[in-house]
């Protein structure tokens, strides 16, 4: 029997430029000649950055109508989209929380300790969860490490994270000059996770990793019932150490490792079926 796993794409991130990797997608048409790609690649769902026409980092919603408009003419809804709501330590919490409620988007990426970085901010926090859940808007609960997990599972067991239309993430790492991951910097993630009982193996999860080991992280995520984020906003190398020439040939080093194990990347609607 084959057994199915999320493939996501991180095609840019905030911080790259064309200056790291001329295919790395930047514009809107950008993206959504990525997109297309990647969805021939395999990939169930994008984890989508836009830009300001200077190039940085942008949360601003019409860059936002922008990149998701090309996106889904390249791809129609074949991918999930998912808006990143993330920081880069320019944004606040609640102009993090301000921009999902204009978009109304399928599915967004949010970190725990960025839009809930104190006791104060808890009650705002609290209320976007809950709005996002009565809204169907599939939330990845971003975690870096296994105290973000327990802060998860603290959330969850007061009823600030409602079971059911949302998932989480695992970054093996932190974003810095030279980051590399391993298989191994999974474990702490995992053993954390159990501590939610039966409801992690309710809750899905999925990881991404930094370095020219990505695809290896991965493939152990995939073996371990979890499912995978890969794409240039953490590495742009393959498992040689070569530059890899796209986004989509990422993605293909995966897959070509986890089709002889039976595993395979499962379409945009069984995601969403999985995180409903």
């Amino acid at each position: 029997m084959t057994r199915a796993y999320a493939l996501a794409v991180a095609p840019n991130g905030a911080r790259r430029t064309h200056a790291d990797h001329p295919a790395l997608p930047m514009t809107p048409d950008e993206l959504g000649a990525c997109a297309k790609a990647c969805l021939d690649a395999g990939a169930a769902m994008i984890h989508l950055h836009v830009r300001k026409a200077d190039g940085t980092h942008s949360l601003e919603v019409p860059d936002y109508v922008a990149g998701i408009a090309a996106v889904r003419r390249a791809v129609g809804n074949a991918l999930v989209l998912q808006v990143t709501t993330e920081a880069v330590g320019i944004y606040t919490p609640e102009q993090q929380i301000a921009t999902v409620h204009a978009l109304r988007p399928e599915a967004i990426s949010v970190a725990l300790r960025e839009v809930l970085p104190d006791a104060a901010h808890a009650p705002a926090a609290e209320a976007f969860f809950d709005w996002l859940w009565q809204e169907n808007i599939v939330t990845q609960y971003i975690l870096y490490d296994a105290e973000d997990v327990a802060h998860y599972w603290r959330l969850r067991a007061k009823g600030a994270i409602r079971p059911g239309r949302h998932w989480v993430l695992f970054v093996l790492g932190r974003y810095s000059k030279g980051q590399l991951s391993a298989p191994s910097d999974l474990l702490p993630f995992l053993s954390a996770w159990q501590a939610g009982g039966e409801h992690a193996g309710a809750t899905p999860w999925a990881m991404c990793a930094f370095g020219p080991r990505e695809a290896e992280c991965a493939l152990a995520a995939v073996l371990q019932g979890g499912h995978a984020r890969i794409g240039f906003e953490n590495n742009l190398y393959l498992p040689d150490g070569s530059v890899s020439p796209g986004n989509a040939a990422s993605l293909d080093v995966l897959r070509a490792a986890a089709t002889p194990l039976a595993l395979a990347p499962m379409s945009a609607d069984a995601l969403r079926e999985l995180t409903r």
